[in-house]
């Protein structure tokens, strides 16, 4: 038995679980692409430096990566709608109370309690949405559109954050977030049934949740303070030191726990460390472009974008991601998944030297052909990643593995983003300390940054080549195969595979 459920009719279960799902991860993506672009406003009304605002970015993924899995896991315990309606709770939580900021740091605050309202509302929506729906063919297709939500709610949101700037102020975005999923809280109270998974054991990893959080903060601090501080000062050695301390720890922890965060016998997979780690360096890299291009467009000494002008200017990059990913399962089945990520790779870390170029004379006309290659290349990469991921281990792993990898889009997020504007940072003031025009020294920032983005990209090519080299390709692409693909730069949906669309033992985890 999977679960139990109690409620209302099949069909209104059905109807009602897809509608609450798909506009609550529509609206969770949007929200999330969308605050980039928001920072300089924040900045001016708050009075707080966009470097310290980083945080409401990198804050936010920290968050996500540690509790992405125990919310589902808290999930098949407690009942999957009960902590679904509780990541909604949050959520409007953390709206208003960023919306009434006075302060940059209540902004960050209330991006950290987002960052965990965020992935408890998607692993345990895309849970209750694959428990929620009797029939298998219904059910393959409510996730492709589920991931296809996904896909068009992380593409609008730059745009929308520059809309609602201009028109509202920034705190608009999150009023109507808030109201939006409200909406959600009493269409999930009406129509969805109750499931957990009877068979679970009890037990919750929150020491590893909680290490988890105790080796990426100081890690993210130490990196973000860096330039300010210096790589080898006590204070940066001290986090470097903590955060080792406290992964040791996660390790010995994971040993001795009944069900674990993180299943240590899957780091043996030689395909699935590979692929999470090109799930980690290709998630790391995009979010750390979009943060920096965000900031870049808007300032005045560069090209003196308004919000909504730099909505659209960042457009090109998230719709071409989006448009080539539901291509990509017929390329990696025709000429292979390593292929394809190397492809990828190989293109947007030709972007990013493209973009390494950058000049403080450059007009957006000039980051117009970087940015879709990088889009694009993302795309290549995505898909195969993540269906490599959940292909290389048996069935029973399935959950376990694509919660490795959602981890993993988390922790690049956070990392890369903080180094990269930890780069752009010193580097830019580094040239104007020497006397360089302001528009000079912040090309330079962002050329400097976009070269270690580079090599970043070189070394995800070499790790498909090295790490995926035993993965086939699957048969003939599905729709399933593309809505997965679609959704993959932000999270793993298992794609079609013979045997692969079974109801599992413990659904959740298919989902963290």
């Amino acid at each position: 038995m999977v679960g139990t459920s109690t409620g209302t009719s099949a069909g209104t279960t059905a109807r009602g679980v897809l509608a609450a799902t798909c506009l609550s991860t529509l609206v969770v993506n949007a929200n999330t692409s969308a605050v980039s672009i928001l920072l300089p406003a924040i900045s001016e009304d708050t009075g707080t430096s966009v470097q310290t605002l980083q945080w409401a970015v990198t804050g936010y993924s920290l968050v996500g990566a540690a509790v992405i899995v125990t919310s589902g896991s808290l999930g098949d315990v407690f009942g999957r709608k009960r902590i679904f309606q509780l990541g909604l709770l949050l959520f409007v939580a953390s709206c208003v109370l960023i919306a009434l900021a006075q302060s940059g740091a209540m902004v960050i605050a209330g991006r950290v309690v987002q960052g965990a309202a965020g992935a408890t509302i998607l692993a345990c929506g895309l849970s209750l949405l694959s428990v929620g729906i009797a029939d298998e063919k219904a059910r393959l297709r409510a996730v492709s559109l589920w991931g296809a939500a996904a896909a068009v709610g992380a593409a609008a949101g730059p745009l929308l954050g520059g809309v609602l700037v201009d028109l509202t102020g920034w705190q608009g975005l999150f009023w109507i977030d808030a109201v939006v999923a409200v909406a959600c809280m009493l269409l999930t109270y009406a129509t969805v049934a109750e499931s957990r998974d009877p068979g679970r054991p009890r037990s919750i990893d929150y020491a590893g949740t909680v290490l988890v959080a105790l080796t990426l903060v100081p890690l993210i601090l130490g990196v973000s303070q860096s330039g300010e501080w210096g790589w080898l000062s006590v204070g940066t050695v001290a986090c470097l030191v903590v955060t080792v301390a406290a992964g040791l720890a996660f390790v010995a922890v994971e040993r001795r726990v009944r069900v674990p965060l993180l299943d240590l016998a899957l780091l043996r997979n030689r395909v699935l460390v590979g692929s999470t780690l090109v799930i980690l360096i290709g998630a790391g890299t995009i979010n750390a472009l979009m943060y920096l291009l965000s900031l870049y467009f808007q300032d005045p000494a560069t090209l003196g974008f308004t919000p909504l002008q730099a909505g659209l200017a960042t457009l090109p990059a998230t719709v071409g991601l989006v448009v080539v990913a539901p291509l990509v399962p017929q390329v990696a089945a025709r000429i292979g998944p390593r292929q394809t990520i190397g492809a990828g790779f190989a293109l947007t870390a030709a972007g990013f030297v493209a973009v390494g170029f950058a000049q403080g004379s450059w007009r957006y006309a000039a980051f117009l052909l970087p940015l879709v290659a990088i889009a694009v290349g993302m795309g290549l990469t995505n898909g195969p990643a993540s269906a490599a991921a959940t292909a290389s281990v048996p069935e029973r792993q399935v959950g376990e593995a694509s919660g490795v990898s959602n981890m993993a889009r988390y922790v690049g997020a956070a990392v890369a983003t903080a180094l990269a504007a930890t780069i752009y940072g010193s580097v830019t003031a580094g040239r104007q300390a020497r006397g360089a025009p302001a528009a000079d020294a912040l090309a330079t920032g962002l050329a400097a940054a976009s070269w270690v983005m580079a090599v970043m990209c070189v070394l995800g090519l070499l790790l498909a080549v090295v790490a995926i080299r035993r993965q086939r390709a699957a048969g003939r692409a599905t729709l399933e195969d593309s809505a997965a693909a679609a959704a993959a730069h932000l999270h793993t949906i298992p794609p079609s595979a013979p045997g692969r669309h079974r109801r599992r033992e413990r659904p959740a985890h298919q989902t963290t």
